[in-house]
């Protein structure tokens, strides 16, 4: 059985990563990290997950990019983590940006980046992990296309309609099929926002 990320073993899982890269002689790593990691990292959720979420990498200029592919380097450090903390493979992934599809290629919320929450573990390895606002218009456009947790997580963050609006608006704006729009108003009004799926 694999070991979880919790809010516990979070901070003990980075801290290891940033010691390999630098123990390894890799260059520094500077990634943007979404999903469960995030929430557990920004005290917004107290659930485990099982990998953390890299939506795009954050360079020493302060441009994003996508973050494919994950450089060897990297992986490297990451496997060697995994074997010391029990973790299971690819518990370090860029599946939200994986492909053109992604949601850094398909582009990220407005003024994404200056709500950052960056933390240094060591010399070789910066998180930056992504803020309330960008969870819950990731949150939702995962609950419509996937269900499951991102709903649980989705409630947890507390949305305000406006919030959700804006949010929906961003999510039809990386699905713009009728099929989704509808799912989508159906989404928010069992999540008891009617009032937000009328304005989209």
């Amino acid at each position: 059985m694999y070991q979880e990320i919790n809010n516990h073993s979070l901070e003990q899982v980075f801290r290891l990563l940033g010691s390999r890269l630098e123990w390894n002689n890799a260059p520094p790593v500077r990634l943007v990290v979404c999903g469960g990691a995030a929430m557990i990292a920004t005290g917004l959720i107290s659930r485990a997950t099982m990998d953390v979420d890299i939506v795009a990498f954050l360079d020493s200029t302060q441009r994003l990019s996508a973050p494919v592919p994950l450089p060897d380097y990297l992986l490297i450090a990451a496997n060697e983590v995994a074997e010391v903390l029990n973790l299971p493979n690819g518990w370090l992934n860029n599946g939200p940006s994986r492909d053109e599809g992604g949601l850094f290629q398909m582009g990220l919320p407005v003024g994404f980046q200056g709500r950052l929450h960056p933390r240094e573990y060591g010399s070789h390895l910066t998180v930056w992990f992504i803020d309330r606002v960008d969870q819950i218009h990731f949150k939702l456009y995962a609950a419509v296309d996937r269900g499951g947790y991102h709903i649980s997580d989705l409630e947890a963050l507390s949305p305000t309609r406006e919030e959700l609006t804006q949010a929906a608006r961003w999510a039809l704006s990386h699905d713009v099929s009728n099929e989704f729009r509808g799912l989508l108003k159906q989404m928010l009004e069992k999540l008891g926002y009617g009032n937000a799926a009328e304005q989209i």
